[in-house]
Formats: C-alpha cells, sequence, structure tokens
C-alpha cells in the first residue's frame, strides 16, 4: 500500500505529510470554485431559480463524495504499485500479470487495454494544458470584480502569469515547494469561511444535501440535462491527482488533508456561493468574487486566487514531467532530457522540451479563448475520459492481480462508469464550442506513443532476428584472427540474451576485441523504483565477456556509468576512466517489410532523429563513446 510507513514518521512527519499533500494534490480541485458554480447556473434549465441553484448544490456535493471519496479514496487508491499511483502504474500492475508460455513476464505488446490506458495518459497532457489557462484567467478575472477598468488587461495579465510560472520552471519546485501547503491551507480556510458566512445568512441551501434536489434536476430534456453535467464536472476537476500524486504523500494522509481541510472547504464555499445567489436574484457576475466584499476584500480575494491558480498550476507542470519520465521508461515515449532539480529528491525533475511545449499551449490557450467561461466548454472531455478509462483498468487489476469476483468488482466498476459515462457525454456534447482542443493534443500525443513503440519492437525484430548466440560470441573471441586489446568495452544490448550488432560491426571492421567486454542491458521493471542493491545483474559468459543487466523502476532514469562502477567493486578487474562505451545510431530506412504504414516509418524516423542520444540519456561520459551507424529497414 502507501510507501510512508506510519509506524517511523514522527507527528511533525504527518503534519508535514498532509500539509504537502494539501498544497500539491488538491490545487486543481481547490481552484474549481472560481469559475463552477457560475457555469452552472448559466445551464440551470428551470424557470424556479431556487430549485435550480438547489438542485445544482446537491448535484456537485455528490459528485465530490462519490467521485472524490468513494471512488478514488475508498478503491482506486487500493491498486497502488509499491505505493505509486497513477494511470501508468495501473499499466505496470497489469504487464505483471502478462505472462508468456514460460511463465516469464512477456515483453510488453500495445494490446487494447494498453492502447485505452495511452489514450488516457495522453488526455493528461491535454489536461495538463488547459487546467493553468483555465485557473489562471479564472483568477485574474477577480480584477473585473475590483474595477471594469480592468476588463480589456484581464488575458494580458494572465498570459504573462503563465509565462512567469513556465520561466521559472528550470529552477526546481524545492525552493517554491514548501510554501504550497501552508498557501493552500489558506486558501481552503478562506473559501470556508467565506462561505460559511453567507450560509448561516440563509441556511435553508443546507437541503441540499438530500440526493432528491439533484435527481429532480435530471428528470428536464436530456440536452438541457447534458449541458448541465457538463458544468457540474468542472467541480471535480484534479480529482485523478488524487490517485497519481499517491506514492508522494501516501493515501493516509491524502485522505486526511481531504476530509478534514479541502473538502469541508470546498462543500463550505458552494453551499456559501448559492445562499449568495438566493439572496441576490438579479445577480449576473461570478458569485465566487461577488460573495467577498468590494475593495479590500474583492482585491485580497483576487490575489490569494492567483496565488492558488499557480500552485494549481505547478502541481499539473510537475504531473507531466513525471508523466512523461514514466512513459520513456516504459518505452511509449521518445528520450527526452530530463534535469533533476533536487539532490535529495529524484522525482523533482524538469524537462525543458516537455516544458516548452506546455507554456506555448497554454499561453496561446488563455490568449485564444480569452475568459474562463468560453474555456471551461474546452474543459472536462479529457479528464472525464481519463477517469473512464482509469474505472476499466481498475477493474482488469482487481480481476486479474487480486483475483476478486465477477460480482464484486463488476457492481462496483458498473456504479463508477455510470457516473464516468454520464459525465463524459455531457462533455463530448462540447467537442464542437472547444472540446475538440484536448482531443487534439490527445491524438498528437498517443501517435507519437504509439509510433515510437511500433518503432522500437520493430527495431527489435530487425536487430535480433538473427542473433549471435553466446557460445557463437566465445567462439569469436577466441578466433585467431581477432586481436584482444588492453582496456574494456562496454556494448549497449536491447535485448537481455542478444548481441549487439555495434560489436559485430566493430569485430568484422577491426579484427580486435577488448580483453574485458560487458553486454550491458537496460531493463525498466513493472515497479515505481528498484534498490540499489539490486539493480544490477551481472554474469561471466567467458573468454572475458560478461553480461550486466541493468534493472530500474519506471520512475527512475538508468545510469551507466553507475552501474560499471558496480561491475567494478564487485570484482570485473577493469579500469572504469578508460571504459570506451559503443552505442548504434539508427538511420531508418523505407522499404522493409515490419508491418507500419509509411507514414509511422517516416514519423518514427523523425522522432528517433530528434529524440535524445541514448549515449546521454545512461548518463555516460561523452569523451568515452564511439557511435556506430545502423542502417536499418523497416
Amino acid at each position: 500500500m502507501s510507501s510512508h510507513s506510519t509506524l517511523e514518521l514522527s507527528p511533525a512527519a504527518k503534519r508535514a505529510l498532509t500539509l504537502g499533500a494539501l498544497g500539491v494534490v488538491f490545487g486543481d480541485i481547490g481552484t474549481s470554485p472560481l469559475y463552477t458554480m457560475r457555469e452552472c447556473i448559466s445551464h440551470v434549465p428551470v424557470a424556479d431559480r431556487a430549485a435550480g441553484v438547489l438542485g445544482v448544490l446537491s448535484l456537485i456535493f455528490w459528485s465530490l463524495l462519490l467521485i472524490v471519496s468513494v471512488k478514488y479514496l475508498w478503491f482506486v487508491m487500493k491498486a497502488d504499485n509499491q505505493g505509486e499511483g497513477g494511470i501508468f502504474a495501473l499499466l505496470a500492475l497489469i504487464h505483471s500479470k502478462s505472462k508468456d508460455a514460460k511463465g516469464n513476464v512477456s515483453r510488453r505488446a500495445l494490446g487494447p487495454m494498453v492502447i485505452m490506458i495511452l489514450i488516457g495518459a495522453a488526455l493528461l497532457y491535454g489536461d495538463g494544458i488547459i487546467t493553468p489557462a483555465i485557473s489562471v484567467l479564472g483568477a485574474a478575472e477577480g480584477f473585473n470584480m475590483i474595477s471594469p477598468a480592468f476588463t480589456p488587461y484581464v488575458t494580458p495579465m494572465a498570459c504573462v502569469i503563465l509565462a512567469g510560472l513556465f520561466w521559472v520552471q528550470h529552477k526546481g519546485t524545492k525552493s517554491i515547494g514548501g510554501i504550497f501547503g501552508p498557501v493552500m491551507l489558506v486558501w481552503f480556510i478562506g473559501l470556508g469561511l467565506l462561505g460559511a458566512w453567507h450560509l448561516i445568512k440563509l441556511p435553508s441551501v443546507l437541503k441540499a444535501l438530500n440526493p432528491a434536489y439533484g435527481i429532480a434536476l435530471l428528470h428536464h430534456p436530456p440536452a438541457q440535462v447534458a449541458t448541465l453535467l457538463g458544468s457540474i464536472v468542472l467541480a471535480v476537476t484534479g480529482a485523478e491527482a488524487l490517485y497519481a500524486d499517491m506514492g508522494h504523500f501516501g493515501k493516509r494522509y491524502i485522505a486526511f488533508a481531504w476530509y478534514f481541510v479541502a473538502f469541508p472547504g470546498l462543500i463550505l464555499n458552494y453551499f456559501g456561493q448559492g445562499a449568495f445567489i438566493l439572496s441576490h436574484p438579479n445577480l449576473t457576475d461570478n458569485p465566487f468574487f461577488a460573495m467577498a466584499p468590494a475593495g479590500w476584500g474583492r482585491a485580497t480575494l483576487t490575489g490569494l486566487s492567483i496565488v492558488a491558480a499557480v500552485i494549481a498550476s505547478q502541481a499539473l507542470i510537475s504531473g507531466a514531467y513525471s508523466l512523461t519520465r514514466q512513459a520513456i521508461q516504459l518505452g511509449y515515449f521518445p528520450r527526452l532530457k530530463i534535469n533533476y532539480t533536487n539532490a535529495e529528491q529524484s522525482g523533482q525533475i524538469y524537462v525543458p522540451f516537455v516544458n516548452t511545449l506546455l507554456a506555448i499551449g497554454c499561453i496561446l490557450t488563455a490568449a485564444v479563448f480569452g475568459s474562463s467561461d468560453k474555456l471551461a466548454s474546452a474543459y472536462g472531455i479529457a479528464v472525464t475520459g481519463t477517469m473512464a478509462i482509469t474505472t476499466f483498468a481498475y477493474f482488469f487489476v482487481a480481476r486479474r492481480n487480486w483475483n476478486w469476483p465477477m460480482y464484486k468488482i463488476g457492481t462496483i466498476c458498473a456504479l463508477f462508469l455510470v457516473i464516468d459515462f454520464a459525465f463524459f457525454s455531457s462533455n463530448a456534447l462540447k467537442i464542437v464550442d472547444g472540446g475538440w482542443f484536448p482531443v487534439a493534443i490527445a491524438v498528437v500525443v498517443l501517435a507519437v506513443m504509439h509510433t515510437w513503440k511500433t518503432g522500437r519492437d520493430a527495431v527489435f525484430a530487425v536487430v535480433y532476428a538473427n542473433n549471435v548466440t553466446e557460445s557463437e560470441l566465445i567462439d569469436i573471441a577466441h578466433s585467431k584472427y581477432i586481436v584482444r586489446v588492453q582496456g574494456a568495452a562496454v556494448f549497449m544490448v536491447g535485448s537481455q540474451q542478444g548481441t549487439p550488432i555495434a560489436l559485430l560491426h566493430h569485430v568484422k571492421a577491426n579484427h580486435s576485441l577488448h580483453n574485458t567486454v560487458i553486454l550491458m542491458s537496460i531493463v525498466t521493471e513493472d515497479v515505481p523504483t528498484v534498490p540499489e542493491n539490486k539493480c544490477l545483474d551481472l554474469r561471466e559468459i567467458g573468454a572475458g565477456i560478461w553480461r550486466a543487466n541493468g534493472h530500474y523502476g519506471y520512475m527512475q532514469s538508468p545510469n551507466v556509468s553507475a552501474l560499471v562502477e558496480m561491475m567494478h567493486t564487485a570484482g570485473v578487474k577493469f579500469k572504469t576512466n578508460g571504459t570506451i562505451y559503443f552505442f548504434n545510431r539508427e538511420m531508418v530506412l523505407n522499404g522493409g517489410n515490419s508491418g507500419m504504414w509509411e507514414w509511422e516509418k517516416a514519423f518514427y524516423a523523425f522522432l528517433t532523429r530528434n529524440s535524445r542520444p541514448a549515449k546521454d540519456y545512461y548518463q555516460i561520459p561523452p569523451s568515452q563513446i564511439i557511435e556506430m551507424g545502423l542502417p536499418l529497414q523497416l
């Protein structure tokens, strides 16, 4: 279950984890009150305003309760992989039960469930672009409530804030991460107090806790109900973050932060907004900012909203970095440059290429849509799509990994899917009004992941089609035509049993072989991390040839130089500072029979040329590297 043991942590550490979870996990869902109630009320399909407000409040309350408290906290977060969560954790759990005929874990294949999970991951990138834009825009619109003179400057201000947010990413979150929790604590307390202030004036809105009011609102024509549900879902955006960030804080502390701070603060604020709307029947402004006293009250709330929106955006941006690294390690994404921003926390990373794309996407989104209400039409489809896919994957894990009976898991997931599909179908109606935007982003990301995975499998099949066995390799090493030279050579090989083509080309061209030869493979396990004492599997083949398999989790980045040092420590005799590393540089050519479409081959060739070279990704000194061209027909 959780990686954080309650027996080992002091009370101060537990409080810190709870506060940290509040700052990172609940930033997205915590900024939803900025625009959710406004959007919902604008789509209430009834003439009776009071019934409409009570129905909306009821739907928001029960959506938060069923989706966050029940689905994620009670059920989905049980599907952890050594304490880690997220959609790729589900993928790894599914892979861990995929056996071949010999009982070994089979090579990862692009089956229907894998494709579905990749779609969910791709949708998260769309969410990562829209969430910062809508959160910062929604917060900046508070200036409209201070003075109408600010209206022309709201969108430019939001774009400047977003630009600044992405510019500071290279510095890492260590310096600013410490203030996330305390600021979000102030935010949720402020939400609760502001809502309670108006709730006390009209406590009758608490009747909305009765689900009958929400059900009554769903009795209207389907088109009207679908439009309303498309706005209700804005209240639960960010729920997936609970699961994705489970490994950072632990299920227990995420639950503490939700039940004792986030959930009460959100409910009080939503019900306070409802009371304010009923008390001001002619209200046309955003009820969230209108609740605050004019003047300093609204100015303070606007400033705090902007800070909370930035924090919420930071959580999504950091999540995109982690998602990318996991995809790279699992073989579904091209290698990219990854910078580590905190020597003490391997999870705090910065991916420049992803940051640039997110920055461009977010700023353009804010500039083109111009307001949070227009952007709300594009928001939701990515979130609800991922939620539905998470339910399917959870069902798969519960059946295959835990052997839950069909009646048990079927009943649970059927309930979740009814909710998921209701929200997803309602958001599908937004496609024309802007919902196409996150879908387009997801399609591009999915094309990259599918093409890269298919291309890598095709390359693997070509390279190891006529593989040289270990006994044949020993015969080559003992050949009288081969000269053994001083030093050590490391040949990177994609198969744990294969012989790299670079070695065969080297022998054929130079008729020589180093005294110590290491066939190095990097294996990504279906676990988040592999302990250092278990990351190296070393075996002597003979004739000075060794096979070394480096094992890493999907949340770790491989370090070949460190593995070579471990081999030296383990007793293999060679000088590490003089070791030569041999790599293939693939040159993809047309004309093969891999089964890939021609456009896929061209796209894969493009991705290969622009991905980070393996020699850099594996953290090897550049002065010790020799690259050899490898033409491949796919």
